[in-house]
């Protein structure tokens, strides 16, 4: 998922994001692993993945008009944490530690260079991507990267909360107990 957002601010807790435009991208990344492959990634075939993402997510910016300044990117789970796990050299990943991380558009670089120059078992050995993703995490570097490239950004925040989170976030401040103590009885 692709969105634009502006933060408006409340009195409590942190900014409302205001969205200006999302979109849904017909590609993810299991998708993308099993069309080029998960296993030996070489630069020209992770450069066909970010090729094909790169369609949707350029009809995407026509859509939208190429007037957009003052965001920053925000990522949630899957990919961006475990940039995150790497860039911090984690010996085992940890949600405190990544959650709220910022991350230089350079460190960002850096590590997907370090993962695309990692053999299949060099990155499943690593703590913070494991069998479960070796196979996964470049087609996810690969749609980052389309997405950075269509929006480049200076910074990247990484938030280790996804979808429910955020829909209890909401589902609180309607309830106008957001920032507030809950007591139990």
């Amino acid at each position: 998922m692709v969105r634009l957002a502006r933060s408006v601010p409340v009195e409590r807790g942190p900014p409302l994001p205001r969205i200006e435009a999302w979109a849904s991208l017909p590609v993810g990344v299991v998708t993308l692993a099993e069309r080029h492959g998960g296993h030996r990634v070489t630069r020209d075939i992770y450069e066909a993945m970010v090729a094909e993402v790169a369609v949707f997510v350029e009809r995407f910016v026509a859509e939208t008009g190429s007037g957009i300044d003052d965001v920053h990117m925000l990522g949630t789970s899957g990919t961006v944490t475990t940039i995150a796990g790497v860039h911090l050299d984690l010996r085992r990943y940890e949600r405190r530690r990544v959650d709220g991380c910022w991350m230089s558009d350079e460190q960002v670089t850096g590590v997907i260079e370090r993962l695309l120059a990692m053999s299949y078992e060099e990155r499943a050995a690593n703590p913070c991507i494991g069998n479960e993703r070796a196979d996964l995490v470049l087609a996810g570097c690969a749609i980052l990267e389309a997405i950075r490239r269509a929006f480049p950004c200076p910074r990247l925040r990484v938030a280790d909360r996804g979808l429910r989170e955020g829909m209890l976030v909401k589902m609180m401040r309607q309830d106008g107990i957001w920032g507030e103590q809950l007591t139990h009885a």
